[in-house]
Formats: C-alpha cells, structure tokens, sequence
C-alpha cells in the first residue's frame, strides 16, 4: 500500500504558478504560433492578382508593373550607394540585387520577397556604418530601398491576411527603431520614416483588398440568387407542368374510367366477355390515375417522395401480361416460381423495364408475338423482352418515337448498376435485355438447439 502524494507544497517550495498566468502563456505561445504560420506560409496559391481576368492584357498587368519597378530600382539604386554613399562597386551590386531583384516576385509570391528584401535591407543598414561621412546623410533607409520596400509592404497587404501584413509592419518597426537606437549618431530622425509610410501604404492595401474580397462575395452572393431564381424557375415549371398533366390526362382517364364501368349498364344484352374487358379497362384506367396522382405529387413539390403507396413490382408483372393480351397482344410470361428478395428499386426497375417494352411493341408493332422471361442466377435478375415482326407492319399505331421509353429504361438501369442491351433483330423483331446486380445472399444464423 502506497502512501498518497502530498497535495501541498512542502516548506520553502516556490509558489505554483496561477491558473490565469498559465492561460497567459499558453494564449501569447498559441498566438506567436499562428503569426509565425502567416509569416512561413502564403495565404494565396502563387498566382497573380489578375490570373482570372478575361483579357489576356489584364493577366499580363502585374507582371508588367514589377518589370518596369525592377528596371528602374536597379540602376537608381546602384547609382544612390555608388556615389552618394561611396559604396564599393561590388558590394553595392550584390546589395542591389537583393534589395531590388526581388520585386520581379511581387507578382506572384510578395511574402517570399519580404523575406529576401527585409533581411537586405538590414545588412545595407548595418554596411553603410562602415562609411562616417557618406554625401546622403539619410539612414538607415536610403531612399531608393525605402520606396523598395514600401511596395512589398503594399504587395503584402493586398494578398496577405490581415494579420499577416500588421505582423510584418511590426517587425518592420522593431528593425527601424533598433537600428535608431543602435545608430544614434548616424539616425537623424529618419529611422521613423519606413514604419509612418509603411503603416499608410498598409492601411492601403488592406482597404484594397477588403473591397476586392467584398466584390467577390457579392460576385458569389449574385451566383446563389442567379441560381436560387433558376430553381424557383424549375419549380414553376413543374407545378405548371403538373397542372397540364392533371387537367388534360387525369381528366380524360376520369372519363374513361367512369365510361368503362357505366357502359355495362348503358348498353343492354352485352355478353360476359364485354364485362369482363369494360372491367379490365376501368381498372387499368384507375391503375394509371393512381400512378398519375403520385407523379403529379412529385412535380408539385421539391424533393417530395410522393405518396407512400408500395410502387408496382415482379409481383404485379402476370396482371400486366394479362392487362395486354386483352388489349391484342400476343404475350407469353415465363416467371420463376420463387424469385428471391429483391431490392426496391430492382424489383420496382424490372417492372418499369417489362410495362415500357410492352408498351413500345403496342405503338410500333401491333399484333406481334412477344415472350417476357425474367430469370435469377442469385447475383444478378435477368429481363429479357422479345417480339417477332408486326403482323402488320406497314400500319403501326405510331410511325416515329420519342426515345423517352429506350432512354427511361437506361436510366433505370443505371441507377441498380446494371446493364441494358436494345436492339432490332434479324427477322424484324426487337430485343430488351436487362441485367440487374443483386445484393449477396446473408447467410442464415444456425438455430440455437
């Protein structure tokens, strides 16, 4: 049995640290982290600021206007430290090179070029020490590297965060008045010039930029509406569709319905098999308005899923049949007598797949014999639809097609992941094959003895 640790310090033990101190330390690490992050790492992707203009001037601006800097720091540059601080030729061009070369990046990457113009700028401070009585009396900034360097603070602001430029303004600041201090009998007063100007060419840039992210949020928020007026546009459309199909279509299927169930008692001595098929067409009818009113409530609303009615299925594939060998048409059904479970939207796609290509061999070969085979191998539900040639082939009951019916059952095909062949046959039929993928089979648990 181990003894608990004291819970206060022993005698003469330095006081702990308060939890408010400790929080202290932890924000100011925590932020010296993320200025740090903002310094090293560019907010932007190295592209210039007009990368996406439509005209080809306009993406060549920028780079145009850090060429004509460049070419003109260079020589002026080189020229100040040569004869107004008596610079040795040599130094003064590798001070130049990289106090001003630089500015060719300000285009594309201004942060990167404030890493090599700022520590430049400090070594030509600390050289021109060197020389007591030099003709310019202006330091540590000479004019050439202060106007310098005034733009890589401009190109800073305009493409960096707001964080990012006050930090490189502060640190900015620390050089100048370190080497004010540092210089005493050098600085005159003019150390203070680069942080004032600085903080005026920031405040620029940030204004800039600002208005720039404004106008593209605006740009954005126009984007939304454009396509929120296109979506409301849709949804006009469709309710304007919805309410043709209602008074139009569901309008005549009433009637026909409501003709199919009075004609038995509107015309006298009628035989059974007349009953039978006014009754079979009433209940078609009645089975179409089902599947109108469903339909009609999709289109009505945005996303709706309709009514919750089960959708038609295999199951209901023998009524179909015999829905259209009343209406004229040869069919023959070879339907397994035990399928296994179907997804919906298998079970719901191989239906739709059998109702449309009984419905194209209706329209465009009337009469002609036709064989639905639906067929399971446990991984995939095999539809097969084929007709023989027309009877009568020269008088269809439709001469041209849509396509909306070919297309509809590629779509739905597409959606279970299956594969759907199509296609005339050589003695002047028509095939549909559908292949559905079917989920693997689960294993059943053993029973518990």
């Amino acid at each position: 049995m181990t003894a608990s640790p004291l819970q206060t310090p022993p005698p003469g033990a330095p006081p702990r640290p308060q939890p408010a101190a400790d929080g202290l330390v932890s924000a100011a690490r925590r932020n010296l982290r993320v200025i740090a992050h903002g310094l090293s790492h560019p907010s932007h992707p190295p592209v210039p600021p007009l990368a996406n203009a439509s005209r080809r001037w306009r993406r060549l601006l920028p780079y145009a206007a850090v060429l004509v800097l460049t070419a003109f720091f260079v020589p002026v540059t080189l020229n100040v430290l040569t004869n107004e601080y008596g610079m040795a030729e040599g130094l003064a061009g590798l001070l130049t090179v990289a106090q001003t070369a630089p500015l060719l990046m300000l285009a594309h990457r201004p942060l990167q070029a404030w890493w090599i113009v700022f520590p430049a700028d400090i070594v030509g401070a600390l050289v021109l020490l060197r020389y007591a009585d030099p003709q310019m009396s202006i330091w540590p900034w000479p004019p050439p590297t202060l106007i310098c360097y005034l733009f890589v603070m401009l190109a800073v602001a305009l493409r960096e965060t707001r964080r990012t430029a006050i930090s490189v303004w502060a640190l900015t600041s620390v050089a100048s008045l370190v080497l004010h201090l540092g210089g005493t009998d050098r600085s005159n007063g003019t150390a203070g010039l680069l942080p004032a100007f600085g903080a005026v060419f920031m405040v620029i840039g940030a204004v800039v930029r600002e208005r720039g992210d404004a106008q593209r949020r605006l740009a954005e928020q126009e984007t939304i509406s454009e396509a929120e007026r296109a979506q409301r546009t849709l949804l006009e459309e469709r309710t304007r569709i919805a309410r043709e199909l209602h008074d139009v279509v569901a309008h005549h299927m009433s009637v026909i319905t409501v003709q199919a169930d009075s004609a038995p008692y509107r015309i006298s001595d009628l035989p059974e098999q007349a009953h039978e098929e006014f009754a079979a067409i009433a209940a078609s009818a009645r089975e179409s308005l089902t599947e109108m009113r469903r339909l009609l409530t999709v289109l009505r609303s945005d996303g709706a899923e309709g009514e919750r009615a089960p959708q038609p299925g295999l199951d209901r594939v023998q009524q179909l049949v015999e829905a259209t060998v009343r209406a004229g048409l040869p069919a023959e059904l070879s339907l397994p007598a035990r399928l296994p479970d179907l997804p919906q939207a298998v079970d719901v796609s191989a239906y739709r797949i059998v109702q449309e290509a009984l419905a194209n061999v209706i329209r465009h070969a009337p009469g002609a014999r036709t064989r639905i085979s639906v067929t399971s191998d446990g991984a995939h539900l095999t539809v097969l639809v084929v007709n023989d040639r027309a009877e009568q082939p020269d008088s269809p009951l439709e001469t041209s097609g849509t396509g909306h019916g070919l297309v509809g059952m590629r779509e739905r095909v597409r959606l279970t992941g299956g594969t759907l062949d199509t296609g005339p046959l050589p003695d002047g039929g028509f095939r549909v094959a559908a292949r559905l993928p079917l989920p693997p089979a689960t294993p059943e648990a053993p029973e518990d003895s």
